[in-house]
């Protein structure tokens, strides 16, 4: 089994430069844990290109082997400090782990 953890959040800035850069910023970090955190099998990430209202800002999208992956990356100090400049950019969260 392969979990894949699925997350998309919108920037809290209004202004699109802004939301733009934030979200760059996220993307940039996130693909820093590749190679950090041993449990990633495969991460990807997409910064939102159109402007498209309700659209949102910035995807990951990483695969783990199991749940016990997906709870070593969720704890692991590199990624801590992804998710402390994630909150303090982004304005929404939504997320979800399947099987594939």
């Amino acid at each position: 089994m392969t979990l894949r953890h699925v997350v998309t959040w919108k920037m809290a800035a209004a202004d699109p430069a802004d939301r733009a850069a934030h979200a760059a910023g996220v993307a940039a970090r996130l693909e820093g844990l590749v190679g950090v955190v041993p449990s990633i099998r495969a991460l990807s990430t997409g910064v939102n290109a159109l402007e498209i209202d309700g659209n949102w800002d910035v995807t990951l999208v990483a695969d783990f082997d199991d749940a016990a992956g997906l709870d070593a990356y969720q704890v692991h100090p590199a990624h801590q400090e992804v998710v402390g400049y994630v909150r303090s950019v982004a304005g929404g969260r939504s997320a979800v782990d399947f099987e594939v």
